[in-house]
């Protein structure tokens, strides 16, 4: 968000928030669609997989999708553009940066509180839309980002919203019309393997995010590890330092070998503050029972019968933990099978239609209240 996007938002706020114009459309047309995102940094990047997705859908079904790049790396936007390709092949989308601008488009998406400052200083025409995976307020402790972030959401933008928590909080607190697509699991990826024996606990350990609660997870742990010396213990996603027990260190792996990891895990332990992340899905689909904080947002947006919610205390996600691992053998094999069968109708193209629908409405609507 640049001083320029600040003064530009100010202006439009005096002005009583009036948007651009709508582009024609009569609802049956392929659309173009506009995403300004950050410049991903990583192959493991969740919010641009996700987003990827939705983009790839919206390709399939015929529209013409555009990513303006907010450059944070200081890359070229060839090598953008190329790293971009190889990361995610499946996507066909053009790649700007958005330094040079957003042309009209009939959809023109936000995908965070600071792109949402770029889109509504753009005076490009329509429809403005808000891709959100997150509350990004609770990111920050209180102070001036997680106003600024909060206040993104009164701009009159149309939300879509990683999961129906999120849609319910925007509509409820702050009057934002909202759609919602439900999360899928990548089930070609992940997947139950019955030949490979379950004798372990894996965490998924983000130290340098800390909405993953990752302090927490480790007091949990370490309960654990007294009660279950035994059993083993991995960790993936960030590279964390010195552990007070024993642990193998995995860092980031691929999906084949998580899936693997997923396998040899009776349970996974998976803590969110804000929305739940892609996580306890792709363990279901693994036959790994989750094992996740008990909160509204995760189990508005996980609603399946195979998660174990816990209390957020040590010592009670460490007996969570400690319940499934102290299970049968015969107990922990059906368990696999019931959470990998929970997933198996939650496709991403179900998601990609929900957010077609979402735009394809959205847009139609806005462009017959535009005067010709």
């Amino acid at each position: 968000m640049t001083k320029e996007e600040l003064v530009r938002a100010g202006e439009i706020a005096a002005a009583g928030w009036n948007l651009p114009a709508a582009l024609p459309t009569d609802g049956t047309e392929p659309l173009t669609i506009a995403w300004v995102c950050v410049a991903p940094g990583g192959q493991d990047s969740g919010g641009h997989t996700t987003m990827f997705r939705l983009v790839t859908a919206l390709e399939a079904a015929g529209h013409r999708c555009i990513l303006y790049l907010v450059n944070r790396h200081g890359w070229s936007i060839d090598q953008y553009r190329e790293t971009i390709r190889d990361w995610w092949p499946n996507l066909r989308a053009e790649v700007r940066d958005v330094a040079d601008g957003i042309e009209d488009a009939h959809a023109i998406f936000a995908t965070g509180w600071p792109t949402a400052y770029t889109v509504l200083a753009s005076p490009a025409r329509g429809t403005r839309f808000y891709l959100v995976q997150d509350f990004e307020p609770w990111f920050y402790a209180a102070g001036s980002e997680a106003l600024l972030a909060e206040a993104t959401y009164r701009f009159g933008f149309h939300g879509v919203t990683a999961g129906r928590w999120l849609s319910m909080v925007l509509q409820r607190d702050y009057g934002m019309g909202a759609d919602h697509f439900d999360f899928g699991a990548d089930i070609d990826r992940y997947k139950l393997d019955p030949a490979i024996e379950r004798n372990g606990i894996c965490y998924y350990a983000r130290f340098t995010k800390s909405r993953r609660a990752y302090e927490l997870g480790v007091a949990a742990l370490e309960l654990f590890a007294d009660r279950h010396p035994d059993v083993e213990i991995h960790f993936y996603g960030d590279v964390v330092p010195r552990l007070p027990f024993q642990a193998t260190n995995h860092g980031t792996l691929k999906p084949e070998q998580l899936n693997q990891l997923y396998n040899r895990c009776v349970a996974g332990l998976v803590l969110s503050a804000t929305n739940v992340s892609l996580v306890p899905h792709e363990m279901l689909a693994g036959g790994c029972l989750p094992v996740v904080n008990d909160a509204e947002h995760n189990r508005i947006v996980l609603d399946n019968d195979e998660v174990v919610y816990a209390p957020a205390t040590p010592f009670e996600l460490a007996h969570a933990l400690s319940s499934l691992i102290e299970r049968s053998a015969a107990e922990r094999a059906a368990a696999a099978e019931r959470a990998s069968t929970s997933v198996q109708d939650r496709s991403w193209d179900t998601a990609g239609r929900q957010v077609e629908l979402a735009v394809r409405s959205v847009t139609t609507n806005a462009a017959r209240q535009t005067p010709v």
